[in-house]
């Protein structure tokens, strides 16, 4: 993604991606931007490896990644189709969102090690400085969790 605010290359690779999301190592969960469709939907990608640092204690001798993280890679997939958005349309700022609600999660197979996750993120619809968002995770095209989630912009209030 270049400083002209009007273009976006894709992919978005880690580097950039760290300009828009305030996540770091070893909570940032998404490593490249492949597809985008401005204030519609966004493709990502989150590499799954064994050096990831919760795969010591879920689970030692049988390492699957926790459905929770899951669900912020969702997340963060969702924040960055806002930020990407916004640079589009030529905002520059960063507004922090929030996760403030998760409905709907399901799981239907652990992902391990060696997986690559395809992070698939709609707008629902968006009210008052909240976004609605339709999320799913796919290994090798196989869909292994969903969810909707709700993010607000933060207030400084």
């Amino acid at each position: 993604m270049s400083d002209n605010a009007a273009t976006v290359t894709l992919p978005v690779n880690v580097e950039q991606i760290q300009q828009l999301l305030p996540h770091r190592y070893p909570f940032l969960l998404v490593d490249r931007v492949i597809e985008i469709v401005p204030d519609q939907s966004v493709v990502a990608l989150k590499n799954v490896t064994i050096n990831e640092p919760f795969f010591n204690g879920h689970f030692p001798g049988h390492p699957v990644m926790p459905g929770v993280l899951l669900v912020e890679a969702m997340a963060q997939a969702a924040g960055l189709l806002t930020q990407i958005s916004n640079r589009i349309k030529g905002n520059t700022g960063n507004p922090l969102f929030y996760l403030v609600k998760v409905d709907n999660a399901r799981f239907s197979a652990p992902v391990v090690p060696g997986d690559q996750l395809r992070l698939e993120v709609s707008v629902k619809r968006v009210m008052r400085g909240m976004g609605l968002f339709a999320a799913r995770t796919l290994v090798d095209g196989k869909e292994v969790a969903s969810c909707e989630l709700m993010c607000a912009a933060r207030s400084d209030k």
